[in-house]
């Protein structure tokens, strides 16, 4: 097994496991930039993007770059080596949607102007690019479309909201709720993601599919559920809503369900609570602090 990385929102931490393992091997890199991976490959998972609005929207000509030019070189690594294609796209490609909940036929609703379409539009490319493979080059290849995922290992103060909600409830902050708070998102378990991701690698077909948790929830009662979970004394304040924000967002799983057999386990008051215990493991580390911009990469070059 290969990974390729240039950690520009990763961190070597998250595989340090792998450090001695001797059927793994990293190479950091930048996927933007051409690269060839040497020997016999089964698949090629090409899951490369700052996902988290407070990285695109600081590394936007990055964003656009991964998704296009950086998924036409995975594509051709995967061409060349006769490999399994497997993208991750987004919830994100429905945008602020008018059709909920979300089915994989429903074609969304994105403003490709506004500040988050430099990661919608990236993974709408994105999606675009692979199909194109497929039907022109008859390449094997998977789309899946990812909702809101959380869990271990995220980075704190990360601009997702389970992370950026659980540090402060954490550190006694108030938490951030933006507009309302009645816009809905819908969160899935890492460990249920990665199943289904699996699944689709292994069982599915061309089609984009969505793998997510269908249990919406307000942002305000997420944020409720996280000051009762870790017992904080933190208030909710609110602050303007982003541009295009989405005001909904739930997936459609019918069709994993029915092709994959895959539907989410664990509920979102458990996930939370494992997802709690790793941050108050971080608690006065210096990753708990607030963060700072990281100075700005040159686009495409190898980071």
């Amino acid at each position: 097994m290969i990974g390729l990385d240039n950690f520009v929102t990763g961190h070597e931490d998250n595989i340090a496991h792998l450090a001695n393992e001797p059927r793994f091997r990293l190479l950091r890199h930048d996927i933007s930039t051409p690269t060839s991976v040497q020997g016999p490959l089964d698949g090629v998972l090409h899951l490369a993007s700052p996902a988290s609005p407070i990285d695109y929207l600081e590394l936007p000509i990055e964003t656009l770059q991964v998704g296009s030019v950086g998924t036409h070189h995975a594509l051709e690594i995967a061409r060349r080596s006769g490999a399994r294609f497997f993208m991750a796209s987004t919830s994100e490609v429905y945008g602020d949607p008018l059709v909920h909940p979300q089915t994989e036929n429903y074609w969304g609703n994105v403003n490709p102007v506004g500040p988050r379409a430099v990661y919608d539009e990236a993974k709408r490319f994105s999606e675009a690019i692979t199909m194109a493979y497929h039907t022109h080059h008859g390449l094997d290849t998977r789309i899946v479309r990812i909702f809101n995922t959380y869990g271990p290992r995220m980075r704190p103060r990360d601009g997702r909201v389970v992370s950026n909600f659980i540090v402060q409830a954490l550190t006694g902050e108030p938490l951030t709720v933006y507009g309302d708070g009645s816009q809905t998102r819908s969160f899935c378990y890492v460990s249920d993601e990665i199943e289904g991701i699996y699944r689709l690698f292994m069982h599915g077909d061309a089609q984009p599919t969505n793998i997510g948790n269908p249990d919406e929830y307000t942002v305000r009662q997420l944020a409720e559920l996280v000051i009762e979970l870790t017992g904080s004394a933190s208030a909710i304040v609110q602050e303007p809503l982003p541009t295009d924000d989405p005001k909904v967002r739930r997936p459609d799983i019918t069709r994993a369900r029915t092709m994959l057999g895959w539907e989410p386990r664990v509920p979102v008051r458990e996930g939370l609570a494992r997802t709690i215990q790793y941050f108050a493991g971080l608690v006065g580390a210096s990753q708990m602090a607030p963060r700072t911009p990281r100075p700005r990469p040159v686009p495409g070059a190898a980071r």
